[in-house]
Order: structure tokens, then sequence, then C-alpha cells
């Protein structure tokens, strides 16, 4: 549907007193639900727009992330659908392996039970049915912050669609041999009792102990120093730096390991630092991830002393202890033997946590399922280098080629039951044989399916063709893909970008999954520190929507959304966007009352006042820095020029001036109602992709037409009045320099004073009405004596202050203003006086200095006269 199908009905000067964004928000949302405009048809010849939401975790609510990332994909995609594009911002949700399983567990905890009581496919059904009665919260919530998204597309991560393209491409990555099983050092939560990955690890500065501890005896001894006392139990080596003099004797040589009857050896490898610490590191290959890499280079054994729950297994006196309970009592016996050199406690060093569960992660030596990334990983790195996908801001660049030019290989099996279950066979004879999406799975005695699943992210990086249909030829995929632009937070570029930018190359012949990569920051509280529960600064956005309206949320994130920078938010600001909201209504309500239409075309130019010539040549300057704001991704920057268009220009300024002409009533007055009906037409297409709801309301009450979401989005007609811009602005600089005198001398805004327009032989002489009104300035009359006089913008404007004003005030604020005019205009003189400074400033430099030169000149003329046109005290 088009604009030009839209159903219409009569327009209205009827609007409610005040702005009810809980009344308005929900019944808008249904009707556009309902009449199907947030739908995308593949069979549309329009040009494509696409946009995959960031699926949020089945197990989640809306936070203040999603409500800032939404906001911004909601705005890209409304403008998109009212430019004509056939729109789809695609939905669904993540199946969040770790998180949904973790959830289920604490409900049958409750019930006194476990997983293994149920067994794994009882727990997968029961699984099932939490996500259909519990899962999918933020959908509703998504619904309130006004997100136009597909809904009849809708996925999720282990639907049967999406499920059969994990299988297909996890086959063709086996089988081209870049998916392969190894024994590596991974992220090991010993709570959870899974592999998690690099973005499911916090890191937080934990108070821990340093203990340095002497290895070997008399000339052929070191010390190492260690914060985990306890993995010295599995240390196969003492590394040293080839270069570092003072351990040469000992390279080759085998030392004793304490509280063991075994010697290990003392290998030179480069990775040693021999200016940190001693210069000698203990290696313990499989507990830590850059010594199993020494280990690998030097050919040392694995020796793993801990199980999956992180209790110690070695034969001896701390067989059974606890990791802590080890490291305790590890430390006290080599106290007792005196291998003890140095303790320091506390000592505050960075430890990684799960992000789920908040237990310390354990480096584990474990048998993985592994994506050999080497070749995708420089695929993904070229398509940016080419030019083929662009990221912005360009900045963020740097940030993915240094991850993705340095990317090991990828760890995607985790030991979970809720997932999608790695589709390997394994037989009796050590057969291994991996199944796709439409072969069956080998039958017979002996035969078993690997246990594991798959890392959610390996799901989730299909997420911008399996949505599509992918692995069929689809025509949704045919249509959509590649997508436009995806929306997303710089802190997962890394895990998130760059899986899907590797598998979009990979699966779909080296077309990439995206057009552009547009990287927005973090939301934080508006001190700038980072949101969180133990803080107390965790906001919900619920609250403020209840509270202020989704409009007022949106258009505060907005607000604040510039490129790849974090943003800050507080209540406050929310507030203030409210007050913005109810600015847009209470204008609109007045300007309908008073004549605003849009029934036929705008008069010509002739007829046109210099108020109305000046607002529509402001409008289209405005529609085309909108219009160049929205493409380079300047939310802020768009969202400020909207404010300050419709607050500063259209409310405060071309209404204001415009009510003399409306109380006049006759022929200018129907021609300024047009003027006014098209400008808010434009203003309110404008700002609709922030704040949908009160323009909608608005807009359809203006326009008597169906809905702003299918209607056309503004194109700048080119029309340009410079003169028009420049007389208004001249007006201005009368009312607010008047104004300011005003406020100066403590009058009240609404009180009237006598006064002397010197307007004759200028433009201004045609505003003397508007200027009086909004000065709240009467006519001379009898006795009239200046007491102040006020040139600016070529007039003057006299005032008799007489019984009101404050002379001695006045002459200071004058004076103080002058001393800095003469401030101003010495530092400009002596700048451009400075041959040295001339020879080596730009041009456009000495420009500035020379205008702010006339300007000083200026403001000294004016105020001197000022001051000579006091009265004495």
């Amino acid at each position: 549907m088009t604009e030009n199908t839209q159903q219409q009905t009569a327009p209205t000067t009827e609007l409610p007193t005040t702005y009810a964004p809980a009344e308005v928000e929900g019944p808008l949302y249904e009707r556009w639900v309902e009449r199907g405009y947030f739908e995308a048809d593949a069979k549309s010849e329009k040009p494509p727009y696409t946009i995959v939401i960031p699926p949020p975790n089945v197990t989640g609510s809306l936070h203040l992330g999603h409500a800032f990332e939404h906001t911004l994909i909601d705005a890209l995609t409304r403008r998109k659908r009212m430019q004509g594009f056939e729109t789809l911002w695609q939905p669904g949700m993540d199946h969040a392996g770790i998180a949904t399983q973790n959830v289920v567990e604490r409900e049958l905890a409750k019930e006194g039970k476990s997983r293994h009581d149920l067994g794994r496919e009882a727990f997968v059904e029961r699984v099932w049915q939490w996500k259909a009665e519990s899962g999918g919260q933020i959908s509703g919530q998504m619904k309130r912050l006004g997100d136009g998204v597909a809904w009849s597309r809708e996925r999720f991560t282990m639907d049967e669609g999406l499920s059969q393209a994990v299988q297909t491409i996890f086959k063709k990555l086996y089988d081209d041999e870049l998916i392969y099983r190894a024994e590596r050092i991974i992220n090991w939560c010993p709570r959870c009792l899974t592999a998690i990955s690099d973005i499911e690890v916090e890191y937080q500065d934990d108070e821990g102990e340093l203990v340095s501890i002497r290895y070997g005896e008399g000339d052929d001894s070191l010390v190492v120093a260690t914060t985990r006392a306890e993995t010295m139990l599995g240390d196969t080596a003492v590394a040293v730096h080839p270069d570092d003099e003072r351990y040469k004797h000992l390279v080759g040589k085998q030392i004793k390991l304490p509280l063991t009857d075994r010697t290990i050896p003392v290998v030179a490898d480069t990775h040693v630092d021999p200016e940190f610490g001693t210069g000698a590191v203990k290696v313990t290959p499989a507990h830590d991830p850059n010594d199993f890499e020494i280990g690998q280079r030097h050919g040392l054994p694995n020796l793993a002393v801990m199980d999956e729950r992180a209790v110690i297994t070695v034969h001896g006196p701390f067989q059974g202890l606890d990791r802590l309970e080890a490291r305790s009592a590890i430390v006290a016996a080599l106290r007792a033997e005196g291998r003890i050199v140095a303790e320091k406690r506390p000592y505050v060093h960075s430890v990684g946590h799960c992000s789920r569960c908040k237990t310390t992660i354990e480096p584990r030596l474990s048998m993985q399922w592994w994506v050999k990334v080497g070749p995708l990983a420089k695929a993904a790195g070229d398509a940016v280098r080419d030019g083929k996908v662009k990221i912005h801001p360009q900045e963020m660049e740097k940030r993915y080629f240094d991850w993705v030019d340095n990317l090991h290989d990828w760890c995607i099996s985790r030991q979970l039951w809720w997932g999608h279950r790695i589709p390997v066979w394994y037989g009796p004879n050590g057969e291994v044989v991996c199944v796709g999406p439409d072969e069956q799975p080998p039958t017979g005695e002996g035969w078993h399916q690997d246990t594991d699943v798959l890392d959610t992210w390996f799901s989730s990086g299909l997420w911008p063709f399996s949505t599509l249909g992918w692995p069929e030829r689809t025509e949704s995929l045919e249509k959509f893909y590649p997508n436009s632009v995806l929306v997303t937070g710089y802190d997962i570029l890394f895990f998130w970008v760059a899986r899907m930018m590797m598998f979009g190359l990979y699966a779909m012949d080296g077309t990439p999954p995206f057009h552009t990569i547009a990287l927005h920051g973090m939301v934080r509280d508006q001190n700038g520190k980072k949101m969180s529960k133990s803080f107390g600064n965790v906001v919900n956005p619920l609250d403020w929507m209840d509270q202020y309206g989704s409009d007022a949320v949106r258009f505060t994130l907005a607000n604040g959304a510039n490129p790849g920078v974090d943003v800050p938010i507080g209540e406050d600001w929310v507030k203030a966007s409210r007050n913005f909201a109810n600015k847009i209504w209470n204008a609109t309500r007045f300007a309908l009352m008073n004549g605003a239409t849009i029934e036929g075309d705008l008069p010509p130019v002739e007829q046109l006042s210099a108020t109305d010539r000046w607002i529509l040549s402001r409008l289209n300057k405005t529609v085309a820095q909108v219009d160049a704001l929205y493409e380079d991704y300047q939310f802020a920057k768009l969202s400020d020029a909207l404010y300050h268009f419709a607050w500063d220009e259209v409310f405060d300024w071309y209404v204001e001036l415009s009510k003399t002409t409306f109380f006049a009533g006759g022929e200018q007055a129907k021609v300024s109602g047009r003027v006014l009906g098209e400008v808010l037409d434009v203003m309110l297409r404008l700002l609709h992709p922030i704040v949908p709801f009160v323009t909608e309301a608005l807009w359809t009450t203006l326009t008597g037409r169906e809905s702003l979401v299918i209607a056309e989005w503004p194109k700048d007609s080119g029309f340009r009045d410079d003169a028009a811009e420049a007389e208004i602005e001249n007006l201005q600089q009368v009312v607010t320099e008047v104004r300011r005198f005003r406020a100066d001398q403590g009058l009240q805004p609404g009180q009237k004073v006598p006064a002397r327009l010197e307007l004759d032989g200028t433009p201004l002489a045609a505003h003397e009405a508007a200027i009086r009104q909004l000065l709240r300035l009467q006519p001379e009359g009898e006795g009239f004596s200046a007491t102040a006089s006020l040139p600016v913008a070529g007039a003057t404007v006299a005032l008799d202050l007489s019984g009101t004003i404050d002379v001695a005030a006045e002459r200071k604020r004058l004076a103080k203003d002058l001393a800095a005019a003469e401030k101003e205009k010495a530092q400009a003189e002596g700048k451009l006086g400075n041959e040295a400074f001339l020879a080596k400033a730009p041009d456009n430099v000495v420009d500035k200095i020379r205008t702010r030169l006339a300007k000083a000149d200026e403001d000294i003329a004016r105020i001197q006269a000022q001051l000579a046109n006091l009265p004495q005290a």
C-alpha cells in the first residue's frame, strides 16, 4: 500500500486538549499490525531494504540496550518504507543455550529434581514447554516500543527451518575439512559444566594472592610466581627467555617439582618476558592457554589435574579437594618445606567469571569441536578491505581487522542438552559419520550421536540468510539477501558480526551478508557509568514508557546516538523529550484551530509573506539536512536538527509570527494557514521514524489520510529564499535583543511597555505588528519619553520604562558588555597584526578572526549608542 492508495477521511481540527500516550500508543500499534503495514512481500517490484534484528535471548526482557538499538533500526526501516522500498525488518529470538538451560534447571530444582532425573529427551521437552509458556516475553515489550517488524516472519534459532540450516552448514564445513575435533584449552565453567565462548566470560578485579615458589635446588633452582598455586601439580616445564643470561645454564636441565616425585625440564621460549617478575614462568599446558602453546612448541605432556567440577584428581594428599581448598593446602605445604619465597595478599588481578552463574572460569584442556577459521576469516577481512562491506564509523575498521586477522580457531561445542545437537555419529569400531539434513543417521548396535550441542553463536551466525529460508533458494532469500545494513553494538563486532561475515560469505558463494555494518555504543547512566545491578543504576525502560510514553524514550535514545559512541541517559532527559512530544501536540492543536490545512496547492510565491517564504526555505533545507544525516547514521544530529526546527523555528517563531495574520483573518490568513499545514505535514513525516505515535495521531487528524507509516517521505523541493531568511533573522535579532533587555530590567514577560519602533527603510517595517505582539510593546501614546534605545539589525527600538527601569543596573550591564566586546576586538586585532601568525594560519582561520573583529566593532558601536541613550541616573 502506498500513500496514493490510502483511505482518506475529512481532515478535522479536533484534538484532545492534552496528549495521553497510554491512550494513543497501544491502539495505534494494533492498527498498524492488523493492516499489515510492517509485512514484506518478496514478490514486490520495489527495491528491497532489509535489516535483521539482533536476536534477543528467549529468556530476556526488554532492557535499555534493546530499546536503544530497536529505536535506531525502527527509524531506518520506517523511513525506507516511506521512501518506497519493500522493507523487511526481520524479527526473531535466540534459543540462548546456557541461559535457557539454567532457567529450566532452576525450576526443576524447586521440585527437588535435576535434568539427569528426567533424562535428555524429557528435559528438552520440558524446555520447549517452558518456551511456550514463559519464553518470548520481549516480543510484547517490542510492540510497546513501536517496533515495526514483520511479525508473520518471526523466527527462532531452534525452529525447524533454522535447524535444517544449521545441520546443512555443519555438514558442508565438515566435508570441506573446516570443522574438526581436537583437544585444546577452552573456557570451562565448573558450575554450568560446559565450555563457554569468550563473550560469555566477564572479567573483574578479584582479590587473590601472588605466591613466589622456589623450584629446584641450590644453583639449579629458580623462582616462579603464580596466582593459582593448585595448578603446579600439573606443571610439565619451567620456561625462560632464550636470551636471558641468568638462566642459560639451566636450559635443557631437569629440576625437581616441589610436592611431587617428578622432575621437569627448563625450556627456552620467546613468549617469556624477561623483564616481568623473575623472568621464569611455570608451564601448565593442560590449564592455561599460553602454557598450552608453549607445550605444543616444545612437545610437553598435557597433565590435567582437575575434573570438570574443578576438583583435584592427582593422587596424593590434595586429591578430592576443590581448587580453592587445594590452593590453600598446597601453599601451606610449600611453606612447610621452605619453598615459599614471597607471598602477597591481597593481590588484585583480573579474573574471568561465567556471565551466567558468576563462577570463576577454569582454563581446561578438553576434547571439543572447532571451526578452522583461517580461510573464512581472510574472506571476512577482504570483504571490508575491498569495499564490499562498509563499517560505520570507519574508525572501527581497525578493530575489526585486528580481530579477524588474528582470529584463532573457534570452539563450537558445548556440553549442554538444550541446543542444536552436533550431527556426528560414532561407530563401534571408531567410525565417525557426519550426517546432513536429508541423510539418515547410521543405525545398529554400538552407534551413538555426539552428546554435545553447538555454540549459540553458530546458529546466530547464519541469521541473515537462514531466516530467509536458506538452504532453499526461496523468493525471500532472492529478494532480501544480502541485508542492507546491520545495526548492532560495537561490543559484539567480534563475536557475532565476524561470524555472520564468515558464514555469509561461505554459504552464499562470496556474497557478504550485508552492505553496511552500522555500529553504535553502549547505553550508560547519565554520569557515563556502566549500568549494573551492583551499581544500582539499572533502568527498566518499560517504567519510563509507562510514565512518559514510548515516544519520549525513543527520542531520548536517538538524540544521544552518535556512531560508535556510548550513550548516557537519565530520567531528566526523558522528561525533556516528553515535553517535546507535548509541545508538538499543543502547537499542532493550536495550528489546526487557526486554519492550518493541506487542502489545495501551495499559493504561488508572490502571494507568500516573507515569514511564509522563510519557513518554507528552512523546511526544505531541513529535509535535505535530515536526509544526509540518515545516510550517515548520524541519529543524534538528525534528532537535534528536527528538535530545533520543530520547537524553535516552527513553534516558537513561525507560529508566533503568524498569530497576527491569523487573528486578522482574510486572504493572507488563508495563505499562511495553507503554508502552516504544509510545514506541519512535512515536519510530522520527518519526525515519524523517531516518534511514531504522536506524529501518527497528529498527521491523520491534519490530513484525514490513513497512516503515516505508508505515507511518502518528504523530498527537498529545491525552494530556497536566502533574502527571506536574512530578513527573518534580523527580526529574530531584534526580538531576542529586546527580550534580553527586558529580562535584565526585571520586567515580566507579559508586562506591556510603550515603545517607538524606527523601522522605516528596512524590511522589518512589514513586521511591526508581529514585533509588537511578540514583545508586548504598546504604541507610544502621549507623554512618551524614551528611557532606553536599542539599535539592532538596522532598526531602533525606543522604550519608555519610566518607573520600571533600574538605570544604574542597566548602565553597569552595558559597561560589562562593552568591556567584553573591546577585549574581543583587541584579541582579534592582535592576531591580525601578527605577521608570523598570518604567514602560518590557514585562510579560513584568518577569515574567522576578521569576522570576529567586525562583529566586535558592531557590538561596541551598538553598546555605546545604548549607553548614550540611557537617561542620567
